[in-house]
C-alpha cells in the first residue's frame, strides 16, 4: 500500500546539490538563471544549496541525466563533504534516470516538479488548497511507480484470482487512479461552492492581481484592501485566493489575489489550480504585477502572458501592467568606450518607463508596493478602469461617480 507524502524535504535544514544542463535550446545564461531560480526555490523549501554543476551537451542522457564523468564528479563532491543529503536537477526525471541516479550517488533525488510540489505541499492551508495539492502530487506520483519501491513486484494470487494474481504495481495505480478520481470529483465540489460564492458577490467589478511569483502581488493587496494578507520574500507565499472588497473614493470593487506563476511550471499544477484560477477567468480588469528590479523580468511578463492565455481561453481582459520594485532598481552605465550593445543592466528606469507606456498606450505605472511609492497614480489608474466597467452594468450611477481626486479621502 502506498502513503502519499505531504512533504519530501523534512523539517531540519538539508544540504542540496544542483544539477541543470547547458543545451543549444538553454544557453549558458539562461541555465544559469534556471539554476539561481532553482536556489531560490530550494531556499524556499528549507534546504540549502550549496554548489551547482552544469555539463553543454547536445540533450539529456536518457540513463543518468548528465553524463558518466560529471555524475562521477558530483559524486566525488558529495563524498568529500560528506553532509549532503540532496540532489535536485532544473528538469523532470524520468523513473528510470532518478533510479539510477540515486543508486549512484546514494542520496535523496529530486526534480524541479519534485521540489515546488514540496513547496505547495508545505504552503497548503486551506481545505482547497491542500486537496488541489494532493492531486497534483498523485498525478505526478502515477507515471513514476515502475521500480520506486521493490514491494511493487510482489504479486498477489488468492481466492477470486485468476492466473499469477495482481501485482502489486497494479494495485498501487488502482488505489492512485481511484484516489485522483476522488480528490477530482472533491475539486468539483469546491467549485460548485466557490461559483455561488462569486454569484453572490453581485455585480461588482473584480479585479485580480496576477504575475510571476514573488513580484509583490500580496504585499499590494495589503496596501490598497488595508488587509492583513500573508506576505513573504520567497516563492510561492500565496497558494489560496484571498477576495477583499477595495473602495477608492466612493467606488466600491472586489479584488483578487492569486497564486504566482513560474516557468517548467508542471502542467498538472495548473490544471489541478484551475479552480483557483476562476477567479482570473472570471475577473473583469487584471493587474499584471511585474518585478521590474529582476534582470529578465521581459520573460517573466511572457511567461504569466502565456499561462493567462491558457487560463483564460484566450480572452483579452483590460490589463493594468504594475511595474513594482522601483526601489530595488539598478542601473549600471556604460563606459564612452565601451561599443557593446546595450544589456538590461545600461538602460535607466526613465528609459523603461517611456518604452512601456509607449508600448501600452500609457496603461502601466511604476509603483514601489514596500515604499508607498506612486500608489495614489495606480489608484487613479484603477478607478478609471473600474468606473468604466461599473457605469456600463449601472448607467444609472453615472451622476454618483466623479472624476478621481487624488487628494480626495479614501
Amino acid at each position: 500500500m502506498i502513503e502519499k507524502k505531504t512533504s519530501i524535504i523534512g523539517d531540519t535544514p538539508e544540504r542540496a546539490v544542483l544539477v541543470g544542463l547547458i543545451t543549444p535550446q538553454q544557453d549558458e545564461a539562461k541555465s544559469a538563471e534556471y539554476l539561481a531560480e532553482l536556489a531560490f526555490l530550494v531556499d524556499t523549501s528549507g534546504a540549502e544549496a550549496v554548489k551547482t554543476f552544469t555539463q553543454k551537451v547536445e540533450y539529456a542522457n536518457p540513463r543518468t541525466f548528465v553524463g558518466k564523468g560529471k555524475l562521477e564528479e558530483i559524486k566525488q563532491y558529495i563524498e568529500e563533504d560528506g553532509d549532503i543529503s540532496l540532489v535536485i536537477f532544473d528538469d523532470d526525471l524520468s523513473t528510470k534516470q532518478a533510479v539510477n541516479i540515486g543508486r549512484e550517488l546514494g542520496v535523496k533525488v529530486l526534480d524541479r516538479t519534485n521540489l515546488i510540489l514540496d513547496i505547495f505541499a508545505k504552503r497548503a492551508q486551506t481545505a482547497t488548497a491542500k486537496t488541489q495539492v494532493e492531486l497534483a502530487q498523485y498525478q505526478y506520483l502515477l507515471p513514476r511507480l515502475t521500480r520506486m519501491w521493490t514491494h511493487l513486484e510482489r504479486q498477489r494470487g488468492g481466492i477470486g484470482m485468476r492466473g499469477p494474481g495482481e501485482t502489486q504495481i497494479e494495485t498501487d495505480r488502482r488505489i492512485i487512479l481511484t484516489k485522483i478520481s476522488l480528490l477530482k470529483e472533491q475539486l468539483r465540489a469546491i467549485d460548485r461552492q466557490k461559483a455561488v460564492q462569486r454569484k453572490n458577490r453581485g455585480k461588482l467589478t473584480r479585479v485580480a492581481l496576477v504575475g510571476y511569483t514573488n513580484v509583490g502581488k500580496s504585499t499590494l493587496m495589503n496596501l490598497l484592501s488595508k488587509s492583513d494578507v500573508f506576505a513573504e520574500n520567497k516563492l510561492f507565499a500565496t497558494l489560496d485566493t484571498t477576495v477583499r472588497k477595495v473602495v477608492i473614493d466612493n467606488l466600491p470593487f472586489l479584488l483578487t489575489d492569486t497564486v504566482g506563476f513560474i516557468r517548467k511550471l508542471p502542467t498538472h499544477l495548473v490544471d489541478s489550480f484551475k479552480s483557483t484560477l476562476d477567479e482570473v477567468r472570471e475577473a473583469d480588469i487584471l493587474v499584471h504585477v511585474v518585478d521590474i528590479s529582476h534582470p529578465n523580468f521581459e520573460e517573466q511578463i511572457a511567461v504569466v502572458d502565456k499561462t493567462l492565455k491558457e487560463v483564460c481561453d484566450g480572452a483579452d481582459k483590460p490589463t493594468l501592467l504594475v511595474f513594482n520594485k522601483i526601489d530595488a532598481f539598478t542601473y549600471k552605465p556604460k563606459d564612452d568606450d565601451d561599443l557593446t550593445p546595450r544589456e538590461r543592466c545600461n538602460i535607466t528606469l526613465d528609459e523603461l518607463k517611456a518604452s512601456w507606456m509607449a508600448r501600452m498606450n500609457d496603461n502601466c505605472v511604476f509603483i514601489s508596493a514596500k515604499k508607498g511609492t506612486n500608489i495614489d497614480e495606480l489608484k487613479q489608474r484603477l478607478y478609471t478602469m473600474a468606473r468604466e466597467i461599473h457605469l456600463a452594468r449601472f448607467p444609472y450611477n453615472d451622476l454618483l461617480y466623479q472624476t478621481y481626486d487624488e487628494d480626495s479621502p479614501e
